[in-house]
């Protein structure tokens, strides 16, 4: 079921107070308009009305698309402890309730960004799987080690040569792309799948560039 509530904002800028409509949580089978508008930026964004200031609105939300057997929790925060916390915390919250039963051959995932949230769902559309992605992800930007670092690597699209991700430079404030073949993503795929990976998940994951580093490591998500 998507639940919404209406808040009561004061814009950061200017202080005005508008009322804004706030989603909790976004079912896909029952509102295909309100996936569009997430993945257009439309959820969950706060536009003054005086001062037409814009920004996101740090609130929780649960994604589920059971056509995609995808769930996503995503719970905004910038502090690291607090995310380990969070994550713990739903994880316990899910195992207590026996939903994770309910849930066989599910991907469930924890995010604590609204950009990821969005990646994630783009990547399960094309039918791909992010734990690859998040490995190619790291192969891209071992490309150039020296400004890894400083680099971002988002999924885009599919293209007819392959896999299009973007790439931001932080320090450079520039925007690239690089394409990988689709053959490589297969090849990438397979051999996790061999190596012990499961394509679905029993019990929440984060599965970010740590978890993609666990895997090059040998590790699956057994851990």
């Amino acid at each position: 079921m998507s639940i919404n509530l209406k808040q009561s904002v004061k814009c950061p800028k200017c202080e005005h107070m508008s009322d804004v409509t706030v989603w909790s949580s976004i079912t896909v089978k029952d509102s295909m308009d309100l996936k569009s508008d997430l993945l257009a930026g439309k959820i969950n964004m706060f536009k003054c009305p005086s001062c037409e200031h814009i920004g996101l609105m740090p609130h929780p939300m649960l994604y589920h698309d059971e056509d995609k057997r995808l769930m996503i929790s995503f719970s905004p925060t910038n502090d690291p402890v607090l995310k380990e916390k969070m994550f713990s915390d739903i994880k316990e919250s899910s195992k207590n309730s026996d939903e994770l039963d309910k849930l066989e051959g599910y991907n469930l995932r924890f995010v604590t960004e609204y950009n990821e949230m969005l990646e994630k769902i783009l990547i399960f559309d094309n039918e791909l799987n992010d734990k690859a992605i998040e490995v190619i992800k790291l192969m891209i930007l071992s490309q150039d080690i020296e400004k890894s670092e400083q680099r971002n690597c988002r999924f885009g699209k599919v293209c007819d040569d392959g896999l299009e991700f973007m790439i931001h430079d932080t320090i450079e404030n520039q925007i690239y792309t690089s394409t990988v073949p689709k053959s490589s993503y297969d090849t990438v795929y397979t051999s996790l799948i061999e190596s012990g990976m499961k394509p679905y998940s029993f019990d929440w994951e984060v599965v970010d560039p740590t978890y993609a580093t666990r895997l090059l490591n040998g590790y699956n998500n057994n851990f």
